[in-house]
This record gives C-alpha cells, sequence and structure tokens, in this order.
C-alpha cells in the first residue's frame, strides 16, 4: 500500500516548522513513507511581511519549501506534492487545500481574503478539495458540512489537543471526506498520521480521487 503524509510543513516557508524541506523528505523516506503533501501555512501576515513586491516572487518565496522537498523527494524516491494550509482573515481556522498548482497560485491572488464560502465556490470549478484542518483545536470555529468537503479527523501534533475524536464523529455525521495527517513542523512530528492508499499515488489527481473514494484509503494514528 501506498503511505503518504497529507499534513507536513517546511522551515523554508512555515514560520513555526523547524526542520528544513530536504530533512524532512530524508526522514519520511527512512520511517517507510512513499509520499508527503507540502502544506504550508498561507495566509494574509505571511505575504504582507515578504520582502517581495511582485507577487509572482511572493509565490516564489512561498513555495520555497515545496521546491526544496520536491527535488530532494526526486533523489531519495520518495514523492512530493503541493498543497497549502490556508486561513482566511474571517477567523483563525485553518483549512487544508489539496489540488492547487503553481500557475493556480501566481493567477489568483490573496486567496485568503475570499473567505471559505467564496473559496469554496471558487474550489469547485477547480477541482480542488478543502479540508478543515484540527476543527476541535481551541480557538477554532468548526466550519458548516456544506462549506468544506471535508475534515482531519486525525492530526498527529503531539503540542496540541486536536479533539480527533470529536472531528471523527462530526465527519461521520455529516458524511465527509475525512483524512489524517502528522502536522509536521519538527522531527517529534515524523510519521504521527497519514493515509494508506490501495494503490500507488502518482499525481495529485490520484490522491484526490482516493479522497473521494473512502473505501481505497485508511487512515493513520498514533
Amino acid at each position: 500500500m501506498f503511505k503518504i503524509d497529507t499534513h507536513v510543513h517546511t522551515a523554508e516557508t512555515s514560520a513555526c516548522a523547524k526542520t528544513m524541506a530536504r530533512e524532512a523528505v530524508r526522514l519520511y523516506k527512512e520511517s517507510g513513507y512513499q509520499g508527503i503533501i507540502i502544506t504550508d501555512h498561507y495566509y494574509k501576515f505571511y505575504f504582507e511581511t515578504s520582502v517581495e513586491r511582485i507577487w509572482e516572487r511572493k509565490i516564489d518565496q512561498y513555495l520555497r519549501g515545496y521546491y526544496q522537498a520536491s527535488e530532494e523527494g526526486s533523489k531519495q524516491g520518495l514523492k512530493v506534492f503541493m498543497g497549502m494550509e490556508i486561513r482566511f482573515t474571517e477567523n483563525s481556522n485553518d483549512y487544508l487545500v489539496y489540488g492547487i498548482t503553481e500557475p493556480f497560485l501566481m493567477e489568483h491572488r490573496e486567496l485568503y481574503t475570499l473567505g471559505l464560502k467564496e473559496f469554496k465556490k471558487f474550489a469547485e470549478n477547480e477541482n480542488i478539495i478543502i479540508i478543515q484542518a484540527h476543527p476541535f483545536r481551541k480557538n477554532m470555529i468548526v466550519a458548516s458540512p456544506e462549506d468544506i468537503h471535508g475534515v482531519e479527523i486525525y492530526n498527529g501534533n503531539c503540542r496540541h489537543d486536536s479533539g480527533n475524536e470529536l472531528a471523527l464523529t462530526y465527519a461521520k455525521k455529516h458524511s465527509l471526506m475525512m483524512s489524517s495527517g502528522s502536522d509536521f513542523h519538527e522531527p517529534e512530528d515524523l510519521a504521527r498520521g497519514g493515509m494508506l492508499f490501495e494503490q500507488d499515488i502518482n499525481t495529485m489527481e490520484d490522491f484526490l480521487n482516493g479522497l473521494r473514494d473512502k473505501s481505497a484509503c485508511k487512515l493513520l494514528h498514533t
């Protein structure tokens, strides 16, 4: 089976992360994973404080962690995919977004200004899946089922109480997609979550289809 971590941060981009992208790739390879998704934080403060002034250069800067991880992944034999963890200006919620591409981020500026409802409408036309990350963690507001595609029902970060059992109950009640991820920021977070797929995940499209087909995957947790 194909083991993938769906929630990984890099120190190149996420200020809260302490592990550089290349090292993260090596650690995951050694831990028996076949893939990871880089989900660095995308939010207003990051882009407003960027030293870059041109939007395209801001995105190049934002994707540094992904670029480094992807290059190292090619060397190590680990699949690396692009995602993001977006926070809109309306509240402190975090959403894992799968299905974005570099051209998409270049073209659509300041997505954090849209708000969840508008972004969900936008995502429907772009083959993008929105998963609310750790919805029952402190200071989070649980999103309405119609505004998201799924819920991170297991978040492995050991420095937070993410209310994983509550997230699982909520996802089941509303028949939402489910994901599991380590929420990797530093070595102690390694391999604390993820998903197992029956088929190889060679493209992001494979991953999106796997999320939609609940019978095709298993959720990992510690």
